[in-house]
């Protein structure tokens, strides 16, 4: 048998390690494409309380930045918790980094429907703080002040940025992402892959979610097969978080940077 049929007899695995709730649809597409995906969350989500004297409203700012679509849905979860239903705020804009947080920003029924929503194209060559920071450069002014709604972690690019042009930017915690604990059973499932010689490729999308996921593998002895496995990463920075041994070494599969949406997710994968 050649290499390349070999190749083409190898299972297809992907590991896909977005928070709950946002891997389903993706692992349905590629199952239709031929392969098996296993959802395998490196993160938890967990919301933060907070009290109304300590929860800045979007009318005090005119502009609210989201640097994810999980910020949008725990920082609107907690303006309701607190405040009950009310409309988002008329002349307040909304920015993201880019459509997919954007479409989850829209989604939130106590969003308003007619409210601006500044984000990067679909064609932009990132979406990401600096690809933001372009659309922001184009407005005639930035505005004056900006809350940006974040977890407890994170990059603090776009906020010291903004700062340095003299904007105030107050940053507002909503959700605080912990490593997942995987099961026995999940465990045991990737434990199969790795004594059958399965190299499987996993989705990252976090410098913290890579950080996550090789713990739980170093931690059940199978810090080696990662070291064999390809990457699927939603950012070039992220490169440095995953083992540099699969960058082009013989016979591993190949690191894939793609932006961060299903569809070029998907066909990262089946590039792979």
């Amino acid at each position: 048998m050649s290499k390349a049929s070999a190749a083409a007899e190898r299972p297809r695995v992907a590991v896909l390690t977005r928070p709950a709730g946002r891997n389903e649809a993706l692992a349905g597409r590629l199952r239709d494409a031929g392969w098996s995906s296993c959802i395998l969350p490196a993160l938890e989500i967990h919301p933060l309380q907070i009290d109304a004297a300590n929860l800045p409203r979007p009318s005090g700012y005119d502009m609210v930045v989201f640097v994810s679509g999980n910020a949008a849905r725990q920082y609107l979860d907690q303006l309701a918790s607190v405040d009950g239903p009310a409309a988002w705020p008329t002349g307040v804009i909304a920015a993201t980094v880019g459509p997919a947080s954007a479409q989850a920003l829209r989604e939130m029924t106590s969003f308003g429907a007619n409210t601006t929503v500044l984000h990067p194209g679909e064609s932009a060559p990132s979406h990401d703080s600096e690809a933001l920071w372009r659309v922001l450069q184009d407005l005639p002014r930035l505005p004056a002040r900006v809350l940006l709604v974040r977890g407890t972690q994170g990059r603090d690019w776009l906020g010291d940025t903004l700062e340095a042009r003299g904007v105030a930017v107050t940053r507002h915690a909503a959700y605080l992402r912990r490593p997942a604990r995987w099961s026995a059973g999940q465990l045991a499932e990737l434990r199969r892959w790795a004594d059958g010689g399965v190299h499987a490729t996993w989705l990252i999308t976090s410098g913290e979610g890579a950080d996550a996921a090789r713990a739980c593998l170093e931690a059940a002895g199978l810090a080696d097969w990662w070291e064999r496995c390809g990457f699927v990463l939603t950012h070039p920075a992220l490169a440095r978080r995953v083992p540099q041994a699969a960058h082009g070494a013989p016979g591993l599969a190949m690191v894939k940077i793609c932006l961060p949406n299903d569809e070029s997710i998907f066909q990262a994968f089946v590039a792979a």
